[in-house]
C-alpha cells in the first residue's frame, strides 16, 4: 500500500527553516559567537555580522537600520513595543487601547500594564471580516489614552487592519503600536507606527529571534530592567548567528514574495470556494485584503479538536482554536470578536512549497471527516 507524504498546513504557526538562512546560519557560528560588545577580534567580527543583519532586515522593511533591534522572540517584542511605548510618555496617560482580534501578546501585555497602573484599557471591536474601524479607534480615544495597538493582518483569519488609516486619525497624539508578527515578508510593513514588531520564524528565519522597530523620535523608553549593553531596547547577549539567519530568510522571501503571493492567493480561494460546499460553514475574513496564504472555516456541529485529529490522523497537519491557545482549544477570541463560529474551526496555512496537490487532496478528505465527526454526535 502506497501512503502519500503528510502535509503541514500550519505555516502561520511557523515556517521550516528557510535554505537561505540555512546555509547563512552554519557560517555564522564560525564568525558570530562573540560578544559584540568587546573589542577584541572576536566581538569586533560579531558586530559586523549584526550590523549586517539589522542592516539587511532594515532595507527589507523599508525602515533605518538604527530602528531595528532583535529579541529572543516576536512575543518579546511585542511586549518591549508596546509597553515601551508607555513607559516613553511624561504626561501619565497609561491607558491602552486595543484592537479586538490582537493577538493575545499583545492582549496579555495591555493587562500587564492594566494591572501595574490601575488604567482598565478599552478595546475597539472588529466588523464580521475582522476588521476595525478607524473611526471607531478614534471614538474610543480617551483623555487616559497613552498607546493604541492595532496590528498589520490578523493571525487567525488574515484579515488586513487599515494601519495607515487608523494613524492618520491618531494624527501623532497617541503612539500606534503595529503587531507584524503574521505579516512581515508576506506583506509590505504598513506605514504610520511608533513601534512594531515581527518575528523570524514567521518567514523562514530561525525560532527565537524577535524583530522589534522603533520609530526614530518616537518617545519609547525601556519598560524592564535594564543591564549593561548599549541598546536599551534589548537585554542580554544577542544570537548574532540567528539575527543573521534571520535577515538572510527575509531577504529571500522578500525576493520571491509576489510570486508566492500570487500563487498562494490562488490556492486559498480554491480552498475558500471548496470549503464553502460543505454544508453549515462559516469561512471567515475578508476574501480578497487578506493575507495570501491563510484561511480560517469553522463547521456547525464540530468539536475543533476531533476535526485537527482526524485531519491529522490524514496526513494533514492543521490548527483549530485561539491561534495563541490552540493547545488547549479554548474557543477564539478573534472569531468570538467577529461573531463568528467559535469551535469547529481549522486554520489552513500554505507553507512557501504548499501545491495545488495537497490543497486538492485536503477538498477531497475534508468533507467526509465533517460528515463522520457529525455522524458521532447524531447530526
Amino acid at each position: 500500500m502506497t501512503y502519500a507524504a503528510p502535509v503541514d498546513l500550519d505555516a502561520a504557526s511557523g515556517e521550516p527553516l528557510h535554505p537561505a538562512a540555512r546555509d547563512v546560519l552554519a557560517a555564522a557560528h564560525e564568525r558570530g559567537w562573540g560578544d559584540p560588545r568587546r573589542l577584541h577580534h572576536s566581538g569586533r567580527d560579531a558586530r559586523l555580522l549584526l550590523d549586517n543583519a539589522r542592516e539587511v532586515v532594515a532595507g527589507c522593511l523599508g525602515v533605518r537600520r538604527e530602528e531595528v533591534s532583535f529579541t529572543g522572540s516576536g512575543t518579546e517584542a511585542v511586549h518591549r513595543g508596546l509597553l515601551g511605548l508607555l513607559e516613553g510618555r511624561a504626561d501619565g496617560r497609561e491607558a491602552t487601547l486595543v484592537s479586538a482580534v490582537e493577538h493575545s501578546a499583545v492582549g496579555h501585555a495591555a493587562a500587564w500594564a492594566a494591572r501595574r497602573s490601575g488604567e482598565p484599557g478599552a478595546v475597539v471591536p472588529a466588523d464580521r471580516l475582522g476588521r476595525v474601524s478607524p473611526d471607531a479607534v478614534e471614538d474610543l480615544l480617551s483623555p487616559t489614552t497613552g498607546v493604541v495597538a492595532v496590528q498589520a493582518a490578523n493571525h487567525e483569519v488574515g484579515t488586513v487592519q487599515p494601519v495607515a488609516a487608523v494613524a492618520a486619525r491618531l494624527e501623532a497624539r497617541v503612539p500606534l503600536f503595529v503587531d507584524a508578527c503574521a505579516s512581515a515578508g508576506r506583506l509590505p510593513l504598513p506605514t504610520g507606527w511608533d513601534a512594531a514588531a515581527a518575528s523570524a520564524h514567521k518567514w523562514g528565519g530561525p525560532p527565537g529571534v524577535g524583530v522589534l522597530l522603533v520609530r526614530k523620535g518616537a518617545r519609547w523608553a525601556s519598560p524592564f530592567p535594564g543591564d549593561d549593553r548599549v541598546d536599551e531596547r534589548t537585554s542580554g547577549f544577542e544570537n548574532v548567528p540567528a539575527a543573521l539567519a534571520a535577515a538572510a530568510a527575509l531577504q529571500a522571501v522578500e525576493a520571491e514574495r509576489e510570486e508566492v503571493a500570487a500563487r498562494q492567493h490562488a490556492l486559498v480561494d480554491r480552498l475558500r470556494e471548496g470549503v464553502a460546499t460543505i454544508p453549515d460553514v462559516d469561512v471567515v475574513g475578508d476574501p480578497v485584503e487578506r493575507l495570501p496564504h491563510l484561511v480560517t472555516f469553522s463547521f456547525l456541529y464540530v468539536d475543533g479538536e476531533a476535526l485537527v485529529h482526524e485531519l491529522d490522523r490524514h496526513g494533514f497537519g492543521v490548527a483549530s482554536g485561539s491561534a495563541c491557545t490552540s493547545s488547549s482549544f479554548e474557543p477564539s477570541h478573534v472569531l468570538a470578536a467577529m461573531g463568528a463560529l467559535t469551535h469547529g474551526n481549522a486554520r489552513v496555512s500554505l507553507h512557501r512549497d504548499t501545491g495545488a496537490d495537497d490543497v486538492e487532496r485536503l477538498l477531497a478528505v475534508l468533507p467526509g471527516v465533517v460528515a463522520d465527526l457529525r455522524a458521532r454526535v447524531g447530526m
